[in-house]
């Protein structure tokens, strides 16, 4: 709701450049809060939630859970027995970085964003992830002074450098302030104000401060060290059909396999096939699809090029920048589309969609990722003219 919200200002402010004029855009954000509330939570009420599943013959309890051993779970001192097993589905929680003074202020995670009914009018946001770089641009666009900070070279750096180029352009056109390359060394709050030092000297202040740096599993908070996991452990370990240990299986954000709620529905569908003894497909993550939903957006399913070129040894990367294959969607057609192709088997490996609806032309290329669709049936296709995916064809023509 946020992001749709923002990215319908954003294009109201392009139609002094496409179309004709509309006058002044102005942001309100208590239209966004308001159907957060109404339309998405119930005001953070989840009776109907629980409703819907005890009226389908579930127990519902609340409290907090751990298990004790094979085949137990305790919650808040009371004992329950799984006859045919435990699935652990507890998610992560927000990554705090090692940074002086920051356990002692009130900072922001992401869910107090969603949660808020007002927008300071300055924030820093510590982290360029995926996480940050949406939440950064949204607040922008309503207004907000915003700053990121993120300590590697570049924003999403776990996906390609091109989309991460690109991305730190769109985000400055939008009067965010991008700081790579540098952390932040302390923190303070003086009652009203954040003052962030970072790790070259220079001094940033604004009115609130979001952490975005990352999200932590903790297997053992919830018992998976009494079935066999280290008690150190970062992330459950699961086999191909989530299990953890016998009766015991583990989906989400917990297993390290990918974040957000596909990928938990995906193993969910793994644990209901293995319980019910379906000889069902296993889990495969070779094509994993995830999409930053910035705008423009960025999708990317499978290996990057550095990834592919760590292993395997005959690597060809194809990338067409956006504007050239469909021109005239905006005033500038700000994206790109990068396959990775393992040239030896002759199939994609991974590819990069960036640009309006990039999440949504992902979709071809996760397909093909997925099915191992052979480099030459994607060159000999017909790809309709003009979309926006019309330009994988271009992508994968120069393969090199």
């Amino acid at each position: 709701m946020m992001i749709r919200a923002a990215d319908a200002l954003a294009e109201a402010r392009r139609v002094d450049g496409l179309a004709g004029s509309v006058g002044d855009v102005t942001p309100d954000w208590s239209v966004v809060a308001r159907r957060i509330r109404e339309e998405a939570t119930d005001n953070w009420d989840d009776r109907v939630a629980v409703e819907r599943l005890t009226g389908k013959g579930a127990t519902f309890v609340r409290g907090s859970g751990r298990i004790s051993g094979p085949g137990r779970v305790d919650v808040d001192g009371t004992a329950y027995t799984a006859t045919t097993g435990i699935v652990v589905n507890t998610g992560t929680t927000a990554a705090m970085p090692p940074v002086e003074g920051l356990a002692e202020t009130p900072y922001w995670t992401n869910h107090d964003v969603v949660e808020a009914a007002e927008l300071p009018a300055s924030i820093v946001v510590l982290g360029g992830g995926a996480i940050g770089c949406e939440l950064s641009q949204v607040m922008a666009r309503f207004g907000v002074e915003v700053t990121v900070v993120e300590a590697a070279d570049r924003l999403l750096a776990l996906e390609e450098p091109e989309a991460s180029e690109a991305l730190q352009v769109a985000l400055e056109a939008d009067g965010i302030t991008v700081r790579p390359g540098v952390g932040a060394d302390t923190v303070s709050h003086d009652g009203s104000v954040f003052t962030v030092t970072l790790a070259d000297g220079s001094v940033l202040t604004a009115e609130k401060l979001l952490v975005a740096t990352g999200r932590r599993a903790d297997p053992a908070a919830v018992g998976l060290d009494t079935v066999g996991v280290a008690k150190d452990a970062r992330t459950a370990p699961v086999d191909d059909r989530c299990r953890v240990a016998d009766g015991v299986w583990a989906v989400g954000d917990i297993t390290g396999k990918g974040a957000f709620t596909h990928v938990s529905m995906y193993q969910a569908g793994v644990v209901i096939r293995d319980v019910l003894g379906d000889d069902g497909p296993p889990a495969e993550y070779a094509a994993l699809p995830r999409v930053t939903f910035t705008d423009p957006e960025v999708g990317a399913v499978g290996m990057t090029e550095q990834q592919a070129r760590e292993t395997l040894s005959n690597v060809l990367v194809g990338v067409t920048p956006l504007g050239e294959t469909t021109r005239g969607w905006i005033a500038k057609a700000d994206g790109l589309i990068k396959v990775v192709a393992d040239a030896d088997r002759g199939v994609l490996v991974g590819a990069t969609t960036m640009g309006p609806a990039g999440g949504e032309v992902l979709g071809a290329l996760a397909v093909a990722v997925h099915g191992k669709v052979p480099i030459e049936r994607l060159r000999s296709m017909i790809y309709a003219y003009p979309t926006l995916h019309r330009g994988i064809e271009d992508a994968v023509g120069r393969l090199a």
